[in-house]
C-alpha cells in the first residue's frame, strides 16, 4: 500500500484501510491476516510505548531478575476494602506487583474510586514495611475515553506507578490516548489483550496475534499479556516465546 493512503499515527485508520472491509466480501469464505510489514517511514509517526523496559526497571529500582506478580482472585465479588486487603497481603508476602483482572472496572459492589483508594493504601503500607517499591495495575478501562482518562488522572494523583487498559475491547483510539497521557505524566501502562481469541484463535480466519502485538507497539503500552506456556489458556511454547521476542525487537 502507498503510505499516502494512511493517516500518520493512527492504528485505527491503518486497520480500517487494511482489514476494515475486505473480510466482508461474499466471494471469500475465510481470510486470515498473518503478518504486517510496516515501513519505518510509517512506524516512526507513532509514539510507541509510553516508557519501556529500562524506565520501568529504573522506576522500580529492580534489576537482573523477572518481576513477580499475580492477579487478585476472585476477580469479581469482593468489596473494595477486602480487595485492598488481598493486594496488601500479596505485596507484603513478596510480590512486586498485583493487578486487576480485565473485567474489573466499576461494578456496583466495587466502584473504581474506592478500589483505587484501598489499593493505593495497600501499596504504601507494603512499601513502608518491606522497603521495596511496589505497585498494582489499576484497570482504567471505562465506557468512554473521558472516563478512562479521569481514572488515569486519579491514579496519578494517588501517586501509584502504573495503570492498565484492555486495548482490544477499549479500542485503539482510546488506548493511544491513554498511552499519550501516561507518557506525559510518568505512569507505566500495562495492556490486557481481552477478546484477542475472538480475532486470532481460528487458524483459517481472522488475524494472527503477531499483528495485534505489532499494533499494540504502535498504539502504546509498556507490557502486554503475550500468552503463557503453562496454565489454563491456549498457546504453544515456541509461538508464545516468539511473541516475546517480537515485542522486544528494535523494529516492528
Amino acid at each position: 500500500y502507498p503510505l499516502d493512503l494512511f493517516e500518520e499515527g493512527s492504528v485505527t485508520n491503518m486497520f480500517t484501510s487494511i482489514v476494515g472491509n475486505v473480510f466482508g466480501f461474499k466471494a471469500l469464505s475465510a481470510l486470515r491476516l498473518e503478518d504486517l510489514r510496516i515501513p519505518p517511514a510509517y512506524s516512526k509517526t507513532f509514539q510507541g510505548p509510553p516508557h519501556g523496559i529500562q524506565v520501568e526497571r529504573d522506576k522500580l529500582n529492580k534489576y537482573g531478575r523477572p518481576l513477580l506478580g499475580c492477579t487478585i482472585k476472585p476477580k469479581l465479588g469482593l468489596s473494595a476494602k477486602n480487595y485492598g486487603r488481598a493486594v496488601y497481603e500479596c505485596l507484603r508476602g513478596g510480590l512486586d506487583f498485583t493487578k486487576d483482572d480485565e473485567n474489573v472496572n466499576s461494578q456496583p459492589f466495587m466502584r473504581w474510586r474506592d478500589r483505587f483508594l484501598f489499593c493505593a493504601e495497600a501499596i504504601y503500607k507494603a512499601q513502608a514495611e518491606t522497603g521495596e517499591i511496589k505497585g498494582h495495575y489499576l484497570n482504567a478501562t471505562a465506557g468512554t475515553c473521558e472516563e478512562m482518562i479521569k481514572r488515569a488522572v486519579f491514579a496519578r494523583e494517588l501517586g501509584v506507578p502504573i495503570v492498565m487498559h484492555d486495548y482490544l475491547t477499549g479500542g485503539f483510539t482510546a488506548n493511544t490516548s491513554l498511552s499519550y497521557y501516561c507518557r506525559d505524566n510518568g505512569l507505566l501502562l500495562h495492556i490486557h489483550r481481552a477478546m484477542h481469541a475472538v480475532i486470532d484463535r481460528q487458524k483459517n480466519h481472522g488475524m494472527h496475534f503477531r499483528v495485534l502485538a505489532k499494533a499494540l507497539r504502535m498504539s502504546g503500552g509498556d507490557h502486554i499479556h503475550s500468552g503463557t506456556v503453562v496454565g489454563k489458556l491456549e498457546g504453544e511454547r515456541e509461538m508464545t516465546l516468539g511473541f516475546v521476542d517480537l515485542l522486544r525487537d528494535d523494529y516492528i
